[in-house]
């Protein structure tokens, strides 16, 4: 189904739950792994995919169409993401190399990442980029987005968003040849 049926079911009190379960069955797989790639761990992430959909539901009247719909969700679920994660480093007043050690301590006991050696230490990799930047990479490495459209979700300018994809990838083919 199209985001535009979608938006006309959303906005009509009749058909606003049927028109948000089909929403939720589009896009929370995409949401999950969005998130899961950020927070690592599986039961947060079901917990920030359940807040994040909250508030699609919640603020999907104010959802003006002069962005996408699905860029709009994925801002939400950014937004999620980050806060959660400086809320993890401010509750337990951890420096950022103790998350990032906690996090990679879950990718080693986590039965649903996969256990290629190479892929182990991408993903290990990826925590020692800044919160930002690793959403970045993650956002046009694993799901092939377009600059412009993450652009429209994190509102940074591509040309910036180049600039950090750019500076990631070399800060992990650093990381990758040191181990």
């Amino acid at each position: 189904m199209e985001d535009k049926e979608l938006l006309e079911r959303l906005r009509k009190s009749e058909s606003k739950n049927f028109g948000f379960n089909l929403l939720v069955k589009k896009y929370q797989e995409k949401i999950y792994w969005h998130i899961r790639k950020m927070v690592i761990d599986h039961d947060d992430s079901d917990d920030l995919v359940q807040e994040v959909f909250i508030k699609v539901y919640n603020n999907i009247d104010k959802f003006r169409a002069d962005a996408q719909l699905y860029t709009w969700i994925y801002r939400i679920a950014t937004n999620e993401c980050l806060t959660f994660l400086n809320k993890k480093r401010r509750r337990f007043f951890l420096p950022i190399g103790d998350v990032e050690q906690e996090l990679s301590a879950k990718l080693d006991s986590s039965p649903y990442i996969d256990g290629e050696e190479i892929q182990l230490k991408l993903q290990k990799a990826l925590l020692k980029l800044p919160d930002k930047q690793r959403m970045v990479f993650n956002m046009k490495y694993f799901d092939e987005m377009r600059y412009e459209d993450i652009s429209e979700i994190t509102g940074t300018s591509v040309g910036a968003l180049k600039a950090s994809f750019h500076h990631a990838v070399k800060k992990i083919e650093t990381l990758l040849n040191v181990d």
